[in-house]
């Protein structure tokens, strides 16, 4: 049979089976169960009202059951038994030699680099994108063309990258702009001077959102909360202390490291910044969704309070940081968790391009060669719980919020 046929086939029968299935239960439910008519009247309407809800979700109940709370529970099990020793039960032994594998650290030091960068990219950029594209007339369309990468699936998005990546100048996009410095004026402006900004503009705004988390310690008025919310600001403006000043040292890198001008670059096989490279496929694709949700949200603003920081003379950017920015901080933080669990579960982007190669490893491709290459379902069953662990919080705190 056609594909195509076959998939037209696959999906008519999936959506007439939805629709006769709603069509039929409530049949069930209003002629047969509990008619609407005779002396109990009132009570059948009343018993049918409270239970089409759970017969219309039941199939939604019954697919997540299946396909996801009973694997959750086989998993766990799994990760307690030696499949070589006929299932036999062997306590924490997989998650040991789990912990003692370099490469379940490596993917957890590259999955923590992947959280730290890209969900902040993707909203930082998400939330730029959404504020200017606001201010011109064909701001529509501009976020129609941002938005389109979100149609393109991860494997095709890396497939594109890796023809940039190419290390061929003739098909490499990248090397071929590469190979046009060669040390001068140029070469200076780009790739010192350029990046020295970026850099800078990173370690102002860490530094800034330092000074966020830290200032309830220093000014009375605006101490709040308990002990573990006073400890979880210390560990975040600690951690952006961090990137700020971890920033200013690259700066002084960039000035000092001796570039290789004139010659292909491989640059996925360049460890520590080849994970960058591969994180640029996904805020490539990511970041239509943040402009999305932000857009909404910025529109959600009342004008009045806009209107009246204009007339006190606030600039575009004190309008943007001061006014607009904490009347959305509850979507900027759905935004952030939404693509912080999309970044735990990548997959397909490392897979695509580097294979988990020259220390590209994360967490899902470490689990998948344990389970499908190496057929040790036990450590391969213990790194998928860690993963979960990971997930099942921000998660948890997402739907929270969003109700």
């Amino acid at each position: 049979m056609i594909a195509e046929i076959q998939g037209l086939i696959i999906v008519s029968s999936g959506v007439g089976g939805c629709l006769a299935y709603f069509y039929l239960s409530n049949q069930l439910l209003e002629k047969v169960l509990f008619p609407p008519r005779g002396e109990n009247v009132g009570r059948n309407i009343n018993r049918a009202n409270m239970i089409r809800p759970w017969l219309f979700i039941f199939p939604v109940i019954l697919m997540v059951g299946v396909y996801t709370v009973y694997p959750v529970f086989e998993t766990l099990r799994l990760s307690f038994t030696d499949r070589d020793a006929d299932d036999a039960f062997v306590g924490l032994a997989n998650y040991q030699q789990m912990f003692s594998d370099t490469k379940f650290w490596e993917g957890m030091r590259n999955n923590m680099l992947w959280l730290i960068v890209v969900p902040a990219t993707c909203t930082a950029f998400g939330l730029l994108i959404a504020e200017l594209t606001d201010r011109i007339a064909w701001g529509n369309i501009a976020k129609s063309i941002f938005f389109m990468p979100m149609a393109i699936s991860f494997v095709g998005a890396s497939v594109i990258f890796m023809l940039l990546y190419d290390v061929r100048p003739v098909a490499g996009v990248l090397n071929a702009v590469w190979m046009q410095f060669e040390g001068g004026y140029g070469s200076f402006l780009f790739l010192r001077i350029f990046p020295a900004i970026i850099l800078l503009g990173f370690a102002a705004v860490a530094a800034y959102v330092c000074y966020l988390f830290l200032r309830p310690f220093f000014i009375l008025e605006e101490r709040k909360g308990g002990i573990i919310s006073a400890a979880l600001r210390a560990a975040a403006g600690a951690a952006a202390a961090y990137l700020a000043v971890l920033a200013l040292l690259n700066v002084i890198d960039v000035f000092t490291i001796t570039l290789p001008y004139g010659k292909p670059q491989g640059w996925l096989t360049i460890p520590f910044w080849n994970n960058f490279f591969l994180m640029a496929v996904m805020i490539w694709t990511q970041t239509g969704l943040a402009m999305v949700f932000l857009s909404a949200a910025l529109r959600g603003i009342p004008q009045e309070t806009v209107e009246a920081a204009i007339i006190d003379g606030a600039t575009p950017f004190q309008l943007l940081f001061r006014i607009k920015i904490p009347q959305i901080v509850g979507t900027i933080v759905v935004v952030w968790t939404i693509v912080t669990v999309i970044v735990l579960r990548v997959f397909d982007i490392v897979f695509t391009i580097t294979m988990s190669n020259w220390k590209t490893q994360i967490l899902a491709n470490y689990l998948y060669r344990k389970l499908f290459n190496d057929l040790d379902w036990g450590v391969g069953s213990a790194s998928v719980i860690i993963l979960l662990l990971l997930v099942t919080p921000i998660m948890i705190w997402n739907v929270y919020k969003i109700r």
